[in-house]
């Protein structure tokens, strides 16, 4: 059943698609379908060589990439190496010491009143970016998570790809989720949009989609990791657990929390959205998080479940339709498995 419905959503919605579904943190269903690259360009014209998609596939994970982060921030917190409630200022004071009211907190939960982007490749001029609103106020905000990645950085004493490594990925056994994949992982790699600019021809493959995290070098708080479905299935399935071998049980519950926020059409916790109506379906309490590049994550602990979805929606162009159905259709899947 799965593996028809990836086949009816597949090439219209994405070139390819990868999905798993796991029962009380057992695997009980996988499918791949689909090519990893399939279009030479914005027009549609289609490669002589099209690598069929397989489970074991490198896809972007584009903003699943907030809740690695979110993790590695409450991992520092846990060292008491940081406090969620105290002023972003305390470790930015240049870019935040007028504006003391913005907590870590408020950047895990898009509260900040910071917007939702600013396209710039200079640093200084991200973590500088005035609030449109007053904190407290949802607005999805990728700058609050590239800040909140910069926070955990100067916090945890090295760079980000390092503190997922060590925080998340090596205790986790995730030995196919990185930063700025390389040669080794290229030839799984799926491609997404065509970037006219970009080095190299066609369309991208092995570098981050969105373009803000690809300014900055790749390693951002709210994009550029790369994973397969196992290894995301994995991470999923840990957070189910009590994120288990990367955060305490009570961290963890307070990760996945409703925080109280209005305004954002679905519960928010620390970095995860609970219930939200674009990835959910019939999954009303799952948590978990969607990406730009056709991505998701949903980790239902009622119905025992762990549901990944990867493809690339955004692949040759961005706005093809149909990605939201399929997230719900397989949700639906997951939901009949548990049942059953």
């Amino acid at each position: 059943m799965l593996d028809d419905l990836l086949r009816a959503a597949v090439p219209g919605v994405a070139s390819a698609a990868v999905a798993l579904i796991a029962v009380d943190g057992r695997q009980v269903a996988g499918a791949a379908v689909g090519e990893a690259v399939r279009f030479a360009d914005a027009s549609g014209t289609l490669l002589r060589d099209r690598p069929p998609a397989a489970l074991d596939s490198v896809f972007d994970l584009a903003s699943i990439t907030k809740l690695f982060t979110t993790v590695v921030l409450l991992s520092l917190a846990e060292d008491d190496r940081l406090d969620l409630d105290e002023p972003v200022a305390m470790w930015l004071p240049r870019h935040y010491g007028d504006r003391p009211e913005i907590t870590v907190r408020h950047l895990l939960t898009h509260t900040s009143g910071l917007p939702a982007s600013r396209r710039t490749a200079d640093w200084d001029a991200i973590l500088s970016t005035p609030a449109w609103h007053p904190a407290g106020t949802y607005v999805y905000s990728d700058v609050g998570l590239i800040t909140a990645g910069r926070v955990a950085e100067i916090a945890g004493d090295e760079p980000l790809d390092v503190l997922v490594r060590e925080r998340i990925t090596g205790p986790l056994r995730l030995t196919d989720t990185v930063y700025r994949p390389g040669r080794a992982l290229l030839p799984r790699t799926v491609a997404t949009e065509h970037r006219p600019g970009r080095p190299g021809t066609g369309c991208v493959r092995g570098t981050v989609h969105d373009e803000t995290a690809y300014g900055l070098g790749g390693v951002t708080g709210h994009a550029g990791l790369f994973g397969t479905a196992a290894d995301l299935l994995r991470f999923g399935e840990a957070l189910r657990a009590g994120a288990d071998g990367v955060l305490s049980r009570h961290t963890a519950a307070e990760m996945t929390r409703d925080q109280g926020v209005s305004g954002a059409g679905f519960r928010q916790g620390l970095g995860v959205r609970i219930g939200d109506p674009a990835v959910a379906g019939p999954l009303t309490r799952g948590f978990g998080h969607s990406g730009f590049t056709g991505t998701s994550l949903l980790v239902d602990p009622g119905h025992r479940l762990t549901v990944v979805l990867l493809t690339n929606n955004v692949h040759p162009v961005r706005g093809r339709p149909g990605i939201r159905e399929l997230r719900h259709a397989v949700a639906a899947e997951a939901l009949r498995l548990a049942a059953g």
